[in-house]
């Protein structure tokens, strides 16, 4: 009678265990899968990041032209000239990250 017991003790245990390695499991893939969001997302900010650095640098310029150039015909040159320069620099950065 106590061998009985004893196996469905342990039958109990196995049950226990492998119900454990199965939440085990499932648990490391759920990590698995929060990391890669958490990469994702931070790779998400840097390229925000970049947006507001590169909006904030044409307000600065904008801001720059108008303070140089009061005649509007000027500004307006100007600023074409420098949203030409802005592109160009664009383009070699973005040549740069590959």
């Amino acid at each position: 009678m106590a061998s009985s017991q004893q196996l469905a003790h342990l039958d109990r245990l196995e049950r226990q265990v492998t119900s454990l390695v199965a939440a085990y499991q499932q648990l490391r893939e759920e990590l698995a899968d929060a990391q890669t969001t958490i990469q994702q997302l931070r790779a998400d900010v840097r390229d925000r990041d970049r947006q507001v650095k590169d909006f904030q640098n044409q307000e600065n310029i904008v801001k720059l032209v108008n303070t140089i150039a009061g005649d509007p015909a000027h500004a307006t040159e100007l600023k074409h000239r420098l949203n030409d320069y802005i592109r160009e620099i664009d383009k070699c950065l973005a040549y740069l990250r590959e």
